[in-house]
């Protein structure tokens, strides 16, 4: 990712307000956090909301972590790290609501959890403001229908880790008008991403396609096919993939992983997509990947 991003489109009127106005991300979560930090390093101001403390605070950590080590390596300057982890707020006192340009929500995908915070988000912010879901899954199009602004609203779906990947998944909802995916485009481009617009189908592309591999991956697991570390490897050395299916699956989080299986498989009405009862059985153990140290492998 380009050290310095080129200001938002700015050869339109909303755009260039969009530029220099806050932009506020629900959720210092893994993806939370990595977006929140892209942003800060265009140069926008940021109001990060988390309402747990710790999770904040790890959030924030992380982001800490980030930035200096893109400074260790010459990829920023140390004056441009202390300036974009400078510009993150985390609470309405450093940025009001009612002053930011988009919000992103980047909550866990649970639909109750995504209406509460976009609700709140459509009274707080201005009219003119874009409000994105990060969802990796559920309906652009429904989570629109939550609030009284559906052609101000988006699907931006960003790659983990998110300081690192490219691609943002733009995500165009039933009544999505041209002008909010023209400008979220443009948005993206700005944070020296690549965006590509697809429609509100489950799952859009990305997962689409992943998911039923990470899927049978675990079910020639469970079936004893080979072991963890021989699928992996076939994936990794027969088909040029950088990691493999189950380790990817610990990096995205199993929890979320099984969440997208069950919005394809409710969605699309195929078997294909019926998610594997070995995805089931770690979520109800806590094995959840990388957050919590141990999913398909284990993690210091």
């Amino acid at each position: 990712m380009s050290a310095q991003a080129a200001p938002v489109g700015s050869d339109t009127p909303t755009a260039m307000m969009a530029a220099v106005r806050p932009v506020v991300v629900v959720g210092a979560g893994t993806m939370g956090n990595g977006i929140a930090q892209v942003f800060a390093m265009s140069g926008r101001p940021v109001l990060l909301l988390e309402p747990m403390e710790a999770a904040l605070k790890k959030g924030m950590a992380t982001i800490e972590k980030s930035l200096g080590k893109l400074a260790d390596k010459g990829v920023i300057t140390a004056d441009h790290r202390a300036d974009a982890f400078g510009r993150i707020a985390t609470s309405e006192a450093g940025f009001p609501l009612s002053e930011c340009a988009i919000a992103v929500e980047a909550v866990p995908e649970k639909i109750e959890i995504k209406r509460a915070v976009h609700q709140m988000l459509d009274q707080k912010l201005p009219p003119d403001a874009i409000l994105a879901s990060n969802t990796s899954s559920i309906s652009i199009t429904e989570l629109a229908a939550m609030t009284k602004r559906p052609t101000r609203f988006i699907g931006m779906h960003f790659m983990n880790p998110v300081p690192v990947m490219q691609l943002v998944e733009v995500v165009r909802g039933l009544e999505t008008s041209p002008e909010t995916v023209a400008e979220t485009v443009a948005l993206a481009k700005a944070l020296g991403k690549t965006p590509v617009v697809v429609e509100d189908r489950p799952g859009f592309v990305s997962n689409r396609v992943l998911l039923p591999m990470i899927n049978e991956a675990a079910f020639a697991l469970m079936e004893g096919v080979a072991d963890k570390e021989a699928i992996d490897t076939v994936m990794k050395l027969g088909m040029n993939h950088p990691l493999g299916p189950l380790a990817l699956a610990d990096l995205i989080g199993v929890d979320v992983c099984l969440d997208i299986l069950e919005v394809l498989h409710k969605g699309l009405g195929e078997d294909k997509y019926r998610p594997c009862p070995l995805l089931r059985t770690m979520v109800a153990a806590g094995r959840l990947g990388r957050k919590t140290g141990r999913g398909f492998y284990e993690y210091r």
